[in-house]
């Protein structure tokens, strides 16, 4: 198998183990987390389009979303993704730490202006890029 369909493979577990966990927290009662769920992956790449148009972020912080999605889409990463958890944990440490010098440059006020889903998956982007202290709403 050549490098694209590796990809195409592990990009389709991922959307199959993504998808269970939405239907399980939408059959067990929890409805709201399950569709928070579902759109946190489609609402992060809103984020990042609206944050890339936005002239209030500093072009370095613009290159820095850029190397990442080059990073997240390229088939090899610091840790394989085929290691369970640790796989995963890199990309997310790493989306952190981009997201963290984002809000450094652009601050809260752009990142909340440009996030289109839930309140509660904006706390957990926020507590991710660590800004632990965010008001629950403005």
């Amino acid at each position: 198998m050549s490098w694209w369909q590796w990809l195409l493979v592990v990009l389709g577990v991922f959307v199959v183990l993504w998808a269970g966990f939405v239907v399980l927290l939408f059959v067990s009662g929890r409805r709201d987390d399950a569709r928070a769920l579902a759109g946190f992956i489609p609402d992060s790449i809103v984020l990042v389009h609206r944050l890339l148009h936005d002239s209030r972020v500093p072009r370095r912080r613009k290159l820095l979303l850029v190397a990442l999605i080059a990073y997240l889409a390229l088939p090899f990463d610091l840790v394989p993704d085929f290691i369970p958890v640790a796989g995963q944990l890199d990309d997310v440490i790493i989306v952190a730490l981009v997201l963290r010098q984002v809000l450094r440059g652009g601050g809260e006020t752009v990142l909340r202006e440009h996030w289109p889903g839930p309140e509660t998956s904006l706390r957990i982007v926020l507590r991710a890029a660590g800004n632990a202290a965010s008001p629950t709403s403005e």
